[in-house]
């Protein structure tokens, strides 16, 4: 197995990793702006409903790489495109998803 080969499994299996991770409902320590709230903040927000949607979207870019390495390593080009436009649609979908309509926030009663 060549240098070429590790560094990419390398990254699949830690995204893999930390994707089922975060799909338990854990994790929320890795979530980019909800690690840097104030506690105030951070108590208005479904914590275990935030870290599963993150890893729903890590998860899908997780299968997005697979599918580019996997066109490399076969010299299939069209995995290639599959996987890259993939993934340029699971991110933005994802991010528009969950950067509206208050879905994480608690009912405030």
């Amino acid at each position: 197995m060549s240098m070429e080969m590790i560094v990419p499994l390398g990254v699949i299996i830690l995204f893999l990793i930390l994707s089922i991770y975060l799909l338990q409902g854990k994790g929320a320590m890795l979530i980019s702006g909800y690690n840097t709230m104030s506690k105030e903040d951070k108590a208005q927000y479904d914590t275990v409903a935030l870290c599963k949607a993150t890893g729903k979207l890590m998860l899908g870019v997780t299968v997005s790489i697979s599918l580019i390495f996997a066109g490399d390593l076969f010299h299939q080009n069209w995995l290639f495109i599959v996987g890259t436009v993939l993934m340029i649609a699971n991110i933005v979908i994802g991010l528009i998803y969950m950067n509206t309509g208050n879905r994480y926030k608690k009912n405030q009663k």
